[in-house]
């Protein structure tokens, strides 16, 4: 019998193939993306992030608004953007086309050219059927997200950037008589909207956008169990219908796809738009938690395993990048501490994007400044502490201090140390000025470090601040001022 020479020849065509696919592979990279939030007095110029975020693998990102020096960092990088538009943009755009089609222009279009921004969606508000926005945006968010997609596909970029709405988790859910997902619908009151959304996004190949935060369940529920939050195993698992859910992640995720199944849309695309774990604010807001979160919900993600009812990886944006030190507290002191990295852009602890599980540290922010190395304190000497309360109330006011509540990270100081802690926080938003550590002559300046075993005070990074962003930012807090200070003098 004659031996058969197997050729190490490929059909052109196939070799055009693997390559287009092992291509996408790359590109999709560690296949997480990652809010990248700016609500903060001080912000690391949009270059460095672009750069860390490079460093640190990740190719997809979420921004909130179409913030310009962000998107020009952007050009020429292979990171796949989302763009937002705030919810207080939705009746403009809804009511008049003209207005979405010159927020395409600006934020869209003069982007999308070879090398410059990959904008793969626009996120069409954040969240606007939240019951705690009581119907403020219904009537506004499917014109706005039609004008958008129309706007796109006249300006010739439908087929490569589609619209999706982020909406919270609260939109659907499952009667208390029968918490499980397969019970699960949308809410009654937006049931009939939120399909009108979902066959309008079916119609144009877009995804359907979720927030999910198994924090928050944790947060709001005394006897919520602590460890079906997590991914490491619950010895209590909920069975529906032959499926066993082991974690509120998945079995949060097939409630919607569940609801999605009952409109119609069963093989509906999902995008995890938002979802993490903060490390301060709260007594379950930590670092190990964070971590022990955030590790174990990439690795269960990228493992294909994906939920009980749909396997596969599942898309998914962590929130978020960086610490945001001007967001509302009005859910909780949590909501400034939600980032892996901190405010300066150092990592708070090791993760693996990979999702291996392996011990691999993130990489931090490069070329990042200080201002000096200084603090402001309560001086030991001031003899008359009338006015503390009133001080330490004016300081958390208008910085951030919630570090200090109740289970966190520096609620251990005493009074003196709350105090020191506020005029500190004060002090370096004001960006170190000798006349903002004064506080009726109760503070001092410092060049000794003053942060006590794990609690650290802070010296801000050098670069100057929003003066529209601070506007906003005091506006909301002056009416949190009143008795804030006899409060925290009080915790120890």
């Amino acid at each position: 019998m004659q031996n058969l020479r197997i050729e190490s020849k490929t059909h052109p065509l196939i070799t055009l193939l693997f390559f287009t696919v092992f291509m996408s592979m790359l590109s999709n990279g560690v296949g997480v993306g990652v809010n990248w939030g700016t609500m903060a007095t001080h912000r690391i110029p949009p270059y460095i992030v672009v750069e860390m975020l490079k460093n640190n693998g990740f190719d997809k990102i979420k921004l909130f608004e179409a913030d310009r020096t962000i998107l020009e960092a952007l050009i020429g990088t292979d990171i796949e953007v989302m763009l937002a538009i705030p919810n207080v943009m939705l009746e403009d755009i809804s009511r008049d086309y003209e207005v979405a089609a010159d927020w395409v222009l600006e934020n869209v279009t003069s982007y999308s050219y070879k090398h410059g921004v990959k904008i793969k969606y626009v996120a069409v508000g954040n969240e606007p059927f939240l019951r705690t926005y009581n119907g403020t945006f219904l009537n506004f968010t499917l014109p706005a997200l039609m004008n958008i997609q129309h706007a796109l596909n006249d300006a010739g970029l439908g087929d490569s950037v589609k619209t999706t709405v982020p909406f919270n988790a609260d939109i659907y859910n499952s009667p208390d008589s029968n918490p499980v997902p397969s019970a699960g619908d949308f809410r009654a009151d937006i049931r009939h909207l939120t399909i009108q959304i979902v066959q309008f996004l079916h119609e144009n190949g877009a995804p359907f956008t979720v927030n999910i935060y198994p924090f928050l369940s944790l947060y709001s529920d005394a006897y919520f169990p602590v460890n079906y939050a997590f991914f490491d195993g619950y010895n209590k698992p909920v069975k529906d219908r032959g499926a066993v859910y082991t974690n509120v992640f998945d079995a949060n995720l097939d409630t919607l796809i569940w609801a999605l199944k009952k409109a119609g849309y069963p093989d509906m695309p999902i995008i995890v738009g938002e979802v993490g774990w903060p490390t301060d604010g709260d007594k379950h807001a930590n670092l190990n938690a964070a971590k022990r979160f955030n590790q174990g919900l990439l690795h269960h993600v990228l493992s294909g395993k994906g939920t009980p009812l749909r396997s596969g990886e599942i898309d998914v944006y962590l929130f978020s990048l960086i610490d945001e030190s001007s967001k509302s507290i009005a859910p909780g002191n949590f909501e400034r501490h939600w980032g892996i990295f901190e405010f300066d852009g150092k990592p708070k602890y090791e993760l693996d994007l990979s999702g291996k599980l392996e011990n691999k540290g993130l990489v931090a922010a490069q070329g990042v400044k200080y201002l000096r190395r200084r603090w402001c304190v309560l001086d030991r000497k001031a003899d008359d502490l009338f006015d503390l309360p009133e001080s330490v109330g004016y300081a958390c006011t208008f910085s951030d201090c919630t570090a200090l509540g109740y289970g966190s990270s520096c609620n251990h100081l005493g009074v003196a140390g709350n105090a020191s802690y506020a005029f500190n926080m004060y002090y370096q938003a004001m960006n170190q000025k000798s006349s903002n550590c004064d506080f009726a002559g109760l503070a001092i300046e410092t060049d000794d470090d003053p942060s006590p075993e794990n609690c650290t005070f802070p010296i801000m990074i050098a670069y100057g601040r929003s003066e529209s962003l601070l506007r906003k930012f005091l506006d909301t807090l002056l009416a949190l001022a009143v008795g804030i200070g006899a409060l925290l003098l009080l915790v120890c």
